[in-house]
């Protein structure tokens, strides 16, 4: 191998570019010729594309909430047939019998339940589309009804489900004729009653600690 001359560097291989050198510029030109657009990848195109479908997929939410609020008006209708049907057994016995009181709180139970769906299709509405009547005095829904996270609906839908299952049990004690049945069910509803409310206090307190 030849001695370099002092003060000469070696010769640069072809094609490498070191910084500084007009080589460079010429693989960058050669790359990215001068007044050509510059090429964007289709990815970020179809990344937005993606969310804003899938953004405009919360709209399939409407069907619950129209499901929910059927079954709550078929829960009032059939709550409505029984009083009709059995209001003349209650005028025609009007003491204060167990069948009386079991009539009553069955419908209260109904109404109750038809309520309970009610307010699952307003949270599943005000959550996943927008508040009812936002701007538009009027149409908009109780201040207790307005529902601002899933523990706002959870918290909401328990507290029916305990109301619920109160009323059933004096039901169920009313109707019962056996003392140790209703030891049973007063039990069992108050285990549930009693996990019930932990969870949704627990819930509350594990979100909390999220923030």
């Amino acid at each position: 191998m030849a001695d370099v001359p002092h003060g000469e560097s070696e010769a640069t291989p072809l094609g490498s570019v070191t910084d500084g050198q007009p080589g460079a510029e010429a693989v960058t030109a050669e790359r990215n010729p001068a007044g050509a657009a510059p090429v964007e990848s289709p990815w970020p195109r179809l990344g937005r594309g993606f969310e804003r479908g899938l953004s405009l997929s919360r709209i399939v939410i409407v069907v619950p909430v129209i499901v929910l609020l059927l079954s709550a008006m078929a829960s009032f209708a059939y709550g409505t047939d029984v009083f009709f049907r059995s209001v003349t057994h209650v005028v025609d016995d009007p003491e204060l019998t167990n069948s009386n009181l079991g009539f009553l709180l069955l419908l209260t139970d109904l109404f109750l339940i038809g309520a309970t769906l009610m307010i699952s299709a307003f949270g599943f509405y005000d959550l996943f589309i927008g508040t009812i009547g936002s701007g538009r005095p009027g149409v908009r829904l109780p201040g207790w009804l307005r529902m601002h996270d899933l523990n706002d609906l959870k918290g909401r839908v328990i507290s029916m489900i305990i109301l619920v299952a109160a009323v059933s049990f004096v039901d169920g004690v009313v109707e019962s004729k056996n003392g140790q049945d209703a030891l049973y069910l007063g039990v069992g509803v108050a285990v549930v009653i009693a996990a019930l409310t932990a969870f949704q206090r627990f819930g509350r307190m594990d979100e909390r600690e999220r923030r």
